[in-house]
């Protein structure tokens, strides 16, 4: 029994052959973008058009959908990561994950034990072991009942990089399913602000198509008693033409909108109830918090899943390595072996116990390809997750540029939306005393009407920028 002691020792001693897993490096930068971006963007009048500032902060905002103090959006994200499909199925393979790495660790920390129980019917011929002149005794039964114990030791690490790289598999799972929750979270909202702005747009849409009708019928009128020239009517007619085309695209866009919203919320697109979210509704959050890269890399899930598929790669080396030095199985049994049932209980008559050892010698070359193998998609894993954090950075980068530019588009839309209104306030009193005619009053509340059109879109396009600063950062559940 002592070589037995021995090589149970040089088990449980022995090393993990293949590389050790080490996160890599964070990014070198501290900055996202060549220039640094100011410590505030301009501030415009109305709604959305507050000045954000940008501060340093250590971690990510969790639960960043409640910046924009809106309820009925507050609710409408509760509602898709309690029902989404996606996050259902996303929860289902971490469980999965999970019950694969118990059965892999119970295989392998534990001996396997089996229990026998049969029973035969046989003939034996005496004289196939030599045994002459002596008769062949009759069919017998023959009754067993044993135990037996068998465990692989895991000298060379094999069975614990399995176990590594199943690890590493229940950490991807878990980080796809945050990742998951982020980019549903982001999606709900960007649908929401999308579905506001375009029946905002709608709205104005309907209501610029109705002043210019009112103007061409002033014009037809004019024409009628020779007042304009015939091309007048036709550049009137063009204008109204203009504007009510533009009117089915935005209810497509808008019941799409209402469509993707429901699918997020794991409702049918018929029977989905959103509630009223007006774009003015949505406030814009006002402070900004900006992480590092280096914190970037630690914190957004699918940097982190990226980093687990690596360290799965890693563990899989180690296992290809491991297949090519010798395997030990230990094993051993006991039982009872009679020919009549009854006397199975009656005592043990059995036993064995063995070492085995099973060397690799010549398989064609195939241990080490596999090992060649699982190199190589080590470092396609490493080439993906250095590609992953650089998307990362060009997000938060791309996020950062736009809303900057975000803010003085808007600063501009609302200054002419202003001045418009204006302009109407003084077309619409020199009306009142017959100073202007109606056409002309007409024409100063379309400018009006149009300007707010752009006003909008600017207004949802910061809202919409700003979540995704917000996601591309990779906010989400988790509070520190």
């Amino acid at each position: 029994m002592k070589p037995l002691a021995l090589f149970v020792t040089i088990a449980l001693c022995g090393c993990a052959v293949g590389p050790d897993f080490r996160p890599p490096a964070a990014p070198a930068t501290q900055t996202y973008t060549r220039e640094t971006p100011p410590a505030a963007t301009v501030a415009a009048g109305g709604a959305a058009g507050a000045s954000q500032i940008f501060v340093t902060a250590p971690h990510a905002v969790p639960m960043w959908w409640t910046r924009f103090h809106c309820d009925a959006l507050n609710r409408l994200v509760d509602h898709a990561l309690q029902h989404s499909p996606t996050l259902a199925q996303a929860r289902a393979r971490l469980i999965q994950a999970r019950e694969n790495y118990l059965a892999q660790a119970g295989a392998t920390d534990f001996p396997k034990i089996d229990a026998t129980l049969g029973g035969a019917r046989q003939q034996v011929d005496i004289a196939a072991f030599g045994i002459q002149n002596v008769p062949n005794p009759g069919p017998f039964s023959l009754y067993n009942a044993s135990v037996s114990v068998s465990y692989a030791l895991d000298i060379f690490g094999g069975n614990r990089r399995a176990l590594e790289a199943l690890k590493a598999q229940i950490d991807y799972q878990s980080f796809e399913l945050e990742a998951a929750r982020l980019t549903l979270a982001g999606n709900v909202v960007s649908a929401a602000v999308r579905r506001a702005s375009l029946a905002q747009q709608i709205a104005l849409a309907q209501r610029l198509a109705d002043a210019q009708a009112q103007q061409l019928a002033i014009t037809e009128g004019r024409f009628a008693a020779g007042g304009v020239a015939q091309l007048d009517v036709r550049s009137q007619r063009t204008l109204l033409a203009q504007t009510r085309a533009s009117l089915p695209p935005l209810a497509t866009q808008l019941a799409q909108a209402d469509h993707q919203l429901a699918i997020l919320l794991g409702s049918v697109p018929s029977k989905a109830d959103f509630g009223a979210i007006t774009l003015d509704a949505l406030q814009l959050p006002d402070t900004l918090a900006l992480t590092l890269p280096s914190t970037l890399a630690r914190e957004r899930p699918d940097i982190r899943a990226s980093e687990a598929l690596l360290h799965q790669a890693g563990a899989n080396v180690g296992v290809a390595t491991a297949n090519l030095y010798p395997q030990f199985m230990i094993s051993s049994g006991i039982g009872s072996e009679r020919t009549r049932i009854e006397d199975v209980v009656n005592g043990l008559n059995i036993w064995n116990v063995g070492l085995a050892l099973t060397q690799p010698i010549f398989h064609g070359g195939a241990l080490q390809a596999k090992k060649r193998s699982a190199q190589a998609a080590y470092d396609a894993a490493l080439a993906g997750y250095q590609q992953t954090v650089l998307q990362a950075l060009q997000q938060v980068a791309d996020t950062l540029t736009a809303l900057g530019n975000d803010a003085r588009e808007l600063q501009t839309r609302d200054e002419a939306a202003q001045q418009a209104q204006a302009s109407l306030a003084i077309a619409q009193e020199r009306y009142s005393v017959g100073g202007v005619s109606r056409f002309d009053q007409l024409d100063t509340q379309r400018q009006a009407l149009q300007t707010a059109l752009e006003r909008t879109r600017a207004q949802a396009n910061r809202l919409a920028d700003t979540a995704a600063l917000f996601q591309a950062l990779g906010g989400g559940l988790i509070t520190y």
